[in-house]
């Protein structure tokens, strides 16, 4: 190839290279142009778009400006119509204040003038008292101070008579409130309290296989009976009680002693003096075993803390009686009313229970000992018992002491409903008839006197009189004559009550 072809052909290279240079941008402008117009066309839609837009937000907007102005209005027109009401009712409120203002200024004006009249008014009630108290002065020849004085004595009388009448007027209300309430708590524990009645007697009898256990219960010469008689210190009576013997002695241990021996005897069938000492030694340990375990039984039924030696000796309680009661059993009823007695009152039970508990521990001890039972039971609870209360309880229980504590009186009133138990005491019938006998002729030896009747198991006599012999006044004279007789010559348990009937009857007829 030569050069000029060679030429030729990259000229025609370059033109073409030119050519496609210049037609891809021409092509290139084409499709911008095209673009920008097709984009100038969106541009003129988003313009008209965004304007139709504005123009309904502007509408929105104007519309809900009006909206809220008429809100605002209508709001304004309201709060303007209520403060103007309110207004009205300042302005109503402030003509009332005036007016009451001007009412109270009238007022206080009239008060100061009414004041003025009053101070003028005692000044002359002052000058008219003067006058007056000079006059009275000189008529009766007394000053003021004098008559004052006497004003106050009769008042003071006056007053003394008041207090003395309103004074026993609450005595009296005190005393039936004081009763009920007495009434009440004793009913309460006797209601609640419900024990067994046990009888005691002073002899024993004591079964026999056959009659010829009497024979050698005597022995030779009635060694035998004597040796046991010796050996307890009781009666042995053996007579025609076919297959029985009879051990009687007043005190109830040694009959206690002598019946656990002689029943022992008689299993073991060997009696003679040396067998019957032997015996009687063991009955005696036994019971003084069953002793202490009789107090500890007591002591742990009401749950009260006794010293080994008390509760000893309320163990001997148990072989005690009194007017036929058991002593023991007596004793831990009585710890029982005085525990609810005092559980009604208020006060400490247990005290209450260790008082009616050893009450009566006086009694347990032998007759060496002088004085009566509860000057001893304090004297052997002293020793023992550290409680005061417990101490003045077991002195006061029969009242015989100057004072007396609430725990004497509880003890007192439980010994007495224990006592007065139906069945819970007796007495001989000897004694008994006795008794009602004596008690109806104390009220027969009075003068006015018609009839008179021991009722109640001789607690209460009634007496009838004559109404023409003795007035309202003589019976209250005469019950009291006759309780002082009673008091002075009669022994008795617990209190008589004397009661005088005085009846006056009109009697006429018609014909």
């Amino acid at each position: 190839m030569d050069a000029i072809t060679y030429i030729a052909l990259v000229f025609s290279f370059l033109i073409g290279l030119i050519l496609g240079i210049l037609g891809f941008f021409l092509i290139r402008r084409v499709i911008f142009n095209r673009q920008i117009r097709i984009a100038e066309r969106k541009a003129v839609k988003m313009v008209s778009e965004a304007r139709n837009e504005a123009k309904n937000v502007l509408q929105d907007a104007q519309n809900e400006a009006k909206r809220v102005k008429t809100a605002a209005d209508n709001d304004v027109r309201e709060r303007r119509s209520e403060v103007q009401k309110q207004e009205n009712r300042v302005n109503q409120k402030s003509e009332a204040i005036d007016r009451k203002t001007e009412n109270i200024e009238q007022r206080e004006r009239s008060l100061i003038n009414r004041e003025k009249e009053l101070e003028e008014t005692s000044s002359q009630i002052t000058e008219l008292k003067d006058k007056e108290l000079k006059q009275l002065e000189l008529i009766s020849k007394m000053s003021s101070d004098e008559a004052k004085q006497i004003l106050l004595d009769a008042m003071e009388v006056e007053m003394e008579a008041e207090s003395s009448r309103r004074l026993r007027q609450w005595e009296n209300e005190l005393k039936e409130q004081s009763a009920e309430k007495a009434q009440e708590i004793l009913s309460v524990a006797i209601q609640r309290s419900a024990s067994e009645i046990v009888a005691e007697t002073t002899v024993s009898t004591v079964p026999l296989p056959n009659d010829e256990m009497k024979g050698r219960l005597i022995g030779r010469e009635g060694r035998n009976i004597r040796a046991l008689e010796q050996a307890t210190g009781v009666d042995l009576i053996i007579d025609d009680t076919p297959e029985a013997v009879t051990i009687s002695s007043f005190d109830p241990v040694r009959r206690e002693i002598a019946r656990v021996a002689l029943n022992r005897l008689i299993q073991d069938g060997r009696i003679h003096p040396a067998r019957i000492e032997e015996m009687a030694n063991k009955a005696k340990s036994d019971i003084d075993e069953e002793i202490k375990k009789a107090g500890e039984q007591a002591a742990l039924e009401l749950g009260v803390q006794l010293h080994p030696e008390l509760i000893k000796l309320l163990g001997r309680l148990k072989y005690r009686t009194s007017y036929g009661q058991n002593a023991l059993e007596h004793s831990v009823e009585v710890a029982y009313l005085a525990g609810m007695i005092a559980s009604e009152l208020g006060a400490d039970v247990n005290t209450a229970k260790k008082v009616g508990l050893l009450h009566d521990i006086g009694k347990a001890v032998d007759r060496e000992v002088e004085g009566t039972h509860a000057a001893i039971g304090a004297d052997l609870v002293k020793q023992w018992e550290k409680s005061s209360e417990v101490l003045k309880g077991v002195a006061e229980h029969h009242l015989e002491t100057s004072d007396t504590s609430v725990w004497g009186y509880i003890a007192s009133a439980a010994d007495a409903i224990s006592s007065a138990r139906p069945g819970a005491r007796r007495e001989s019938l000897e004694g008994y008839l006795k008794r009602l006998k004596a008690l109806e002729d104390i009220a027969d030896s009075f003068k006015g006197v018609e009839k008179s009747y021991a009722i109640q198991a001789g607690r209460e006599v009634r007496i009838l009189v004559k109404p023409e012999t003795i007035d309202d006044l003589g019976a209250m004279r005469l019950a009291r004559d006759i309780v002082k007789k009673i008091e002075e010559t009669l022994d008795y348990p617990g209190q008589i009550k004397v009661t005088v009937l005085r009846e006056t009857r009109a009697v006429d007829y018609a014909k």
